[in-house]
């Protein structure tokens, strides 16, 4: 089930939700052909991401795990379906202040993010923003993920 996107107006309505929740996204499945193209991609390929035997026998997770920059990439995905700010000609990844990977996503969980927006100041001819960004997973008290996120909307 998706949820509704948070769509703000303009750039200057995004002063407005400072400190506040910017919205929480879907639960999204990671399973084992996502983590072994992750893989593939990147060309890691560490037995406890792609080894499912090896991984069942000596992993403490008994399952494999996902990439943690795996869970991170995913980020845009997220903030797609959580909020868009209209009005805007461009939007940057500018980097991140904080990346925290607390806990592996084991596969088939299922994950989902939450956004706040942190603080936002003038840039150039818009804006840049930090959020914070944390990945839970379904049936965990600990996150997944926490990260602080930069952006620049134009």
């Amino acid at each position: 089930m998706n949820k509704k996107i948070n769509i703000i107006p303009s750039i200057s309505d995004l002063k407005n939700f400072i400190g506040k929740e910017l919205g929480v996204s879907s639960w999204f499945e990671v399973t084992q052909d996502i983590i072994n193209d992750f893989a593939n991609v990147t060309n890691d390929h560490q037995w406890i991401h792609i080894d499912k035997n090896r991984a069942k026998k000596e992993s403490p997770f008994g399952k494999t795990i996902a990439h943690g920059y795996y869970t991170l990439s995913l980020l845009p995905m997220f903030v797609s379906e959580i909020w868009k700010c209209k009005n805007t000609s461009l939007v940057l990844n500018y980097g991140s202040d904080k990346v925290r990977f607390i806990s592996p996503v084991v596969c088939d969980s299922k994950i989902r993010a939450k956004i706040i927006l942190l603080s936002l100041e003038e840039y150039k001819e818009g804006v840049k923003i930090k959020t914070k960004v944390d990945i839970e997973i379904m049936n965990s008290k600990k996150l997944a993920l926490s990260a602080e996120t930069l952006s620049i909307l134009l």
